[in-house]
């Protein structure tokens, strides 16, 4: 991604401060929702690897800015013991555009939020 400073019809400094590398910056369309001023030093060197490369349309990000990734099966159940409680646990692995990944949820909450990864108790 390119991100070029806008063009100021002002003369001297574009932004509020006079800082260099404080934007405004020209974002892509499909990043309307990132403010486009902020100092470059919060920016990371990124070595790109054709590989890797994902289009922003694939990329899905909610209101708040988070990746949105979803569990795709439970792979393992634990009981976390506490003191005085006991917290049942499981391995969930997430679909992700960077590779597999897992993490471990509390039981209670992924069921109330996926209940199609746990299987029905036959009767």
């Amino acid at each position: 991604m390119n991100v070029a400073p806008r063009v100021s019809a002002l003369a001297g400094n574009s932004n509020k401060w006079g800082l260099p590398g404080l934007g405004p910056y020209n974002l892509p369309e499909g990043l309307s929702n990132v403010h486009p001023t902020f100092h470059v030093s919060i920016l990371k060197k990124c070595l790109a690897d054709e590989n890797l490369h994902i289009p922003l349309d694939e990329v899905h990000i909610d209101e708040t800015m988070h990746f949105v990734e979803k569990p795709v099966e439970i792979m393992d159940r634990e009981v976390k013991q506490l003191k005085r409680s006991r917290i049942p646990i499981v391995k969930v692995r997430w679909e992700s555009k960077r590779g597999p990944e897992f993490t471990w949820e509390r039981e209670d909450q992924m069921k109330a939020k996926y209940p199609h990864l746990f299987p029905r108790p036959s009767s």
